[in-house]
């Protein structure tokens, strides 16, 4: 149990865990992970009969990695010390984890068959950010987890440790479930009840938007295909109708789709491919750090798209885009350096400079992404 300032709640906490092993026959320990509590919590927590293990560093991740690096079990439950869970259901977790599974998570929410005692959880986590952050790890992650904020959950302890989770900050436990489905283990979900938060001196450490933002963060951090490939996917297919509909100067029920149409298309090839590059960077990045599991496909690519080939395709648009810029500017001399007809002149201008942008970013992108590439092998 992470601890910071809980001494209303954190011995009742304690006394629940240690009777549900005693009634279950199950040999363990009960370690309070206390994260610079001022008030008489470690005390408290060590005459309910735990092990008060202090951790310097601050943060809810940062409490649970130190009590998770001195727990001595096989098997390690994590809960609030706030009384809100039931810890006499800590055995139904150890059950799971004895059938196999690497990560037992427990369900607060109707969806996955639990409960929320009225009052329990604020009315925006219950509606809108639990069931949100749930979904997107669902979609983009795999996961079969319906409730990712929930703070009851067992696991084995050397199968969390080799997780190499980074964050010590409330999105710890929402980083365990995506690290999870990420390297594909088997994960197991068991409905609870929420209770009421059990404190009266002090109010809860979560902050809802704050908070939410650091796990929409973690979430498309972890998931450079939905921040970056798919959004830069869209805009070039959107970007190459612009140009479709604009170099012949296409005209539909009144609508003209002429130069400034030109403009907005070429804004949607480059955010585009820039989107998709960065993909290609953060992807390789992520894999050489360990933050992300290796992705054969991510790898297929890199080994054909080669840095060679990268900066000749890069050079050819390059060369394409500056001859249709000289002959712009040839137009221009031919007419005397005068007036020119902006909307047949902007047919070259505009993908002459957009083809030079996209070879440019195409040019030093080859290089970076060659570069973690390398890294990689």
């Amino acid at each position: 149990m992470p601890c910071l300032n809980e001494a209303d709640t954190v011995a009742r906490c304690v006394t629940k865990a240690r009777r549900a092993l005693e009634a279950a026959g199950l040999q363990g320990e009960v370690i309070v992970a206390d994260n610079g509590s001022t008030d008489d919590s470690p005390r408290l927590a060590a005459e309910a009969g735990a092990r008060v293990i202090a951790v310097a560093e601050k943060g809810y991740g940062a409490a649970l990695m130190g009590g998770i690096a001195a727990a001595r079990g096989r098997f390690v439950v994590m809960a609030d010390a706030d009384d809100s869970y039931d810890l006499l259901e800590v055995p139904r977790f150890v059950e799971k984890l004895r059938d196999g599974f690497d990560l037992v998570q427990g369900c607060r929410l109707p969806s996955g068959g639990g409960r929320v005692v009225p009052g329990a959880m604020p009315l925006l986590h219950y509606w809108l950010g639990n069931p949100l952050f749930s979904f997107l790890a669902r979609l983009w992650f795999g996961s079969p987890v319906r409730d990712v904020y929930c703070g009851l959950r067992g696991f084995r302890r050397q199968f969390q440790t080799g997780l190499g989770q980074r964050c010590t900050g409330m999105e710890f436990a929402t980083e365990m479930v995506l690290r999870s489905a990420l390297d594909g283990a088997s994960i197991a979900e068991i409905p609870i009840t929420l209770h009421p938060d059990g404190r009266r001196v002090r109010a809860p450490h979560l902050k809802t938007f704050r908070d939410g933002w650091r796990t929409l963060r973690l979430l498309l951090l972890y998931s450079p295909r939905w921040l970056f490939l798919l959004p830069g996917l869209l805009l070039i297919a959107l970007g190459g109708l612009g140009y479709a509909l604009a170099l012949p100067g296409v005209r539909i029920g009144g609508i003209t789709f002429d130069a400034h149409t030109l403009l907005f298309a070429s804004l949607g090839l480059i955010v585009g491919l820039q989107a998709v590059l960065f993909f290609l960077v953060t992807k390789a990045y992520a894999i050489s750090e360990g933050l992300l599991p290796s992705d054969v496909r991510v790898r297929r690519f890199l080994d054909l798209v080669q840095l060679e080939k990268g900066l000749a395709v890069g050079l050819f648009a390059c060369l394409i885009g500056s001859g249709l810029l000289l002959a712009a500017v040839n137009e221009w001399r031919l007419a005397g350096f005068g007036s020119l007809d902006y909307a047949h002149t902007m047919r070259r201008v505009i993908p002459g400079a957009t083809l030079v942008a996209l070879g440019v970013q195409t040019l030093m992108s080859s290089f970076v992404v060659s570069l973690l590439a390398m890294q990689r092998r």
